[in-house]
């Protein structure tokens, strides 16, 4: 039955045997007709939200009844069931101020956002397209259902969703639906901080995330306008091809598809502008930008309410980026004390995507970062000591020395540095004759 997993096949049936209409619709048939396999399956029908609530008895959920949304439970996982409906005027910009339920399918279809979004699978395979999606998702085009103006006023949100669709489907904005992006991106001030997140990074790790962001600085400069002045910023630089953005987006896509790598690559170079100047031989240079990156890309993830871990990872790698680290052991393994394998392996991943997105004379850089990953790899087969948890003592060892408080914590990190550095062997007696040795010095701090 059109792949329409079992599950969602009984709700259809339980539905149309009542004597209502009843259909998967938005995405999931968008997806399946690609191919692809749908993250979740909504059904719409003409069945009132009562009508649903009283056929699925103790399955059924009420979860959004003033929308005409019931949640039917399934042995795999929840099914959204939602009347047809018609939307009222959206004051906010996000959700519909007023619903009327119709038993009209097109009424229903007709308020979606896309036309790849507007189509409705039957159980026996019925594909209903009254706006042209499956012509439109055959030649790779997203386009507004009706007027763009219209659809981006009901809903703000689209118009990240529709950069988000281009670019994780690789699909082109219709020329009339850009406009209307264009237009009304100011919209987005209206939205909650996290949807403008969860949207932003899935287009980040999409596969035409260049193009888009190519396309809509603008757009993405409603909520971090912090990106609008290195778009067209000459870097006056032999070292670089291309003007700050370009560099940026080159390098975002350079990176493997993983959101912080892909923000971090997003942001690595967002202190550029201010820190521009040009020589006397009219050289352009940007000193102490990847501090100034770093404090930005603070503030700038804080306001999209990133979570701490994610803020921290990004804010870090933006930190890094544009340090040099010895091809040395003792410099890789205060590198990995500092940033832990995980983040480590980012950055060198960051570091490759920057140069990359540099001038060609740039790409000998390369090998560089080979051997400081080689030396990455043999200390870790020989596990190399980099952390406190991996030293041959513990806090209890020194405490029995005499040492108590703030002074345990310091004696720690004083060994661990000798461990690092290479000046002691990581092994229990000589661990404890150096912390001997140290102390005085350690006690008196």
């Amino acid at each position: 039955m059109a792949n329409i997993p079992k599950s969602v096949q009984e709700v259809l049936e339980i539905l149309t045997a009542a004597g209502h209409e009843a259909w998967c619709v938005g995405g999931c048939v968008r997806d399946t007709l690609l191919g692809r396999t749908p993250e979740d399956w909504d059904v719409t029908t003409s069945a009132l939200p009562e009508e649903t609530m009283a056929l699925f008895g103790r399955r059924a959920l009420p979860t959004g009844l003033r929308h005409g949304t019931v949640t039917v439970r399934t042995d795999r996982g929840g099914v959204e069931v939602t009347t047809y409906r018609c939307d009222g005027s959206y004051h906010d910009h996000r959700r519909p101020d007023t619903v009327t339920f119709t038993r009209s399918l097109e009424e229903d279809l007709k308020r979606r956002d896309f036309t790849v979004n507007a189509m409705a699978l039957g159980l026996d395979g019925t594909i209903r397209d009254p706006f042209g999606g499956r012509d439109d998702l055959a030649m790779g085009i997203l386009r507004c259902v009706g007027e763009p103006d219209k659809r981006f006023d009901e809903d703000a949100l689209r118009l990240l969703r529709a950069l988000r669709f281009s670019a994780v489907l690789g699909f082109a904005i219709e020329e009339k639906t850009a406009a209307g992006i264009h237009r009304n991106k100011e919209l987005l001030n209206d939205i909650a901080a996290e949807r403008i997140q969860a949207e932003l990074f899935k287009l980040l790790c999409g596969k035409n995330a260049l193009a888009v962001l190519r396309a809509y600085p603008d757009v993405i400069g409603v909520f971090w306008p912090e990106i609008l002045p290195m778009v067209g910023l000459d870097q006056r630089n032999h070292h670089h091809c291309y003007d700050v953005w370009e560099h940026t987006i080159h390098a975002v896509t350079a990176v493997p598809a993983e959101p912080e790598l892909r923000c971090a690559a997003l942001l690595h170079d967002i202190g550029k502008p201010a820190t521009f100047t040009v020589d006397e031989n009219g050289v352009g240079h940007f000193r102490g930008h990847a501090a100034v990156s770093e404090e930005l890309a603070d503030g700038m993830l804080r306001r999209l309410k990133c979570s701490t871990d994610f803020r921290e990872t990004v804010v870090r790698l933006v930190a890094w980026h544009d340090r040099d680290i010895p091809r040395t052991d003792k410099a890789v393994r205060r590198a990995l004390g500092k940033l832990g394998e995980r983040d480590l392996r980012r950055l060198i991943a960051l570091k490759r995507a920057d140069n990359l997105a540099q001038s060609p004379t740039y790409f000998g850089r390369q090998r560089e970062l080979d051997k400081g990953e080689v030396i990455l790899n043999r200390l870790l087969a020989e596990d190399a000591c980099f952390s406190l948890k991996q030293l041959a003592v513990n806090g209890r060892d020194l405490t029995e020395m005499g040492l108590s408080g703030p002074a345990v914590g310091r004696m720690l990190n004083a060994l661990l540095d000798q461990v690092v550095d290479g000046d002691v062997m990581n092994e229990r007696e000589a661990l404890l004759k150096t912390a001997k040795d140290l102390l005085p010095f350690v006690a008196e701090l």
